[in-house]
């Protein structure tokens, strides 16, 4: 089994020895009881990745030795998500198994015919969940880059997101395109910059009229998953499979 992996803070990878403190130290030393001698990764979530042996443990404190150090290649192309707000905490669900697949960014997105709205308090409780749950599943995954959660997006937004992009989708199921056979970017195509692929998941209730066309004046095809209709909050970690097999990223 590869060894768990914990988030330092800025600057601390750079040291030969790390004393992991906090909520990461009090998780390491108290939840999953990690003892001298066993080997974890820290992680900064930007790439660098460093072996560590554990030496000391305290009541919420973990130290390490850096044994080994390095930087993870950045995954090309990019895979961006725009993902419509969805119910209750199917928000985070998705945040979870999308991050989990190796999304690079997640956009959330305020369609018109979200049931849930983001305001005033209310926003920024949500985007720090979003951005809380990114971070752990990043964790699980033993990935070392957590994904970008951006700020809500307007349709505005999203439009010039996807004018931006080397590849722009809209995933809908009035269309007989599929996203199995839509031409994408390799990990090698200097046409890829970011933001790359963007993909956009729509709400419960469906895009407008007045979305889609903004979508498409924007330069995003339209494509179809498959035959079956999937829920907002598992439809974008589908999208990223495909995506991710296609583009050598898997």
């Amino acid at each position: 089994m590869t060894p768990p992996v914990f988030l330092a803070e800025a600057g601390q990878l750079d040291r030969d020895r790390v004393v992991l403190a906090g909520p990461e130290g009090r998780h390491a030393a108290a939840v999953r009881r990690i003892t001298p001698g066993e080997t974890l990764h820290l992680v900064d979530g930007a790439g660098t990745r460093a072996r560590c042996t554990v030496t000391e443990t305290g009541r919420d404190t973990v130290v390490c030795r850096v044994e080994e150090r390095g930087t993870d290649p950045e995954p090309r192309p990019r895979i961006t998500v725009v993902q419509a707000l969805p119910k209750g905490d199917r928000g985070e669900l998705a945040v979870e198994v999308m991050t989990e697949a190796g999304v690079d960014a997640i956009v959330p997105w305020a369609a018109e015919r979200c049931v849930t709205r983001w305001r005033g308090d209310r926003a920024a409780k949500a985007l720090a969940k979003w951005r809380s749950t990114a971070r752990e599943a990043a964790k699980q995954a033993r990935r070392s880059r957590v994904p970008e959660v951006t700020g809500p997006a307007a349709t505005r937004d999203v439009a010039d997101l996807l004018a931006g992009a080397a590849c722009g989708v809209v995933l809908h199921e009035g269309t007989g395109d599929r996203l199995a056979e839509l031409p994408l970017p390799g990990p090698g195509d200097p046409d890829a910059p970011p933001p790359g692929i963007v993909v956009v998941v729509g709400p419960e209730g469906g895009f407008t009229d007045a979305e889609l066309a903004a979508f498409s004046a924007a330069g995003a095809a339209r494509v179809l998953l498959g035959p079956t209709v999937l829920r907002t909050s598992t439809a974008g970690v589908a999208a990223l499979a495909v995506l991710q097999a296609r583009c050598g990223r898997w």
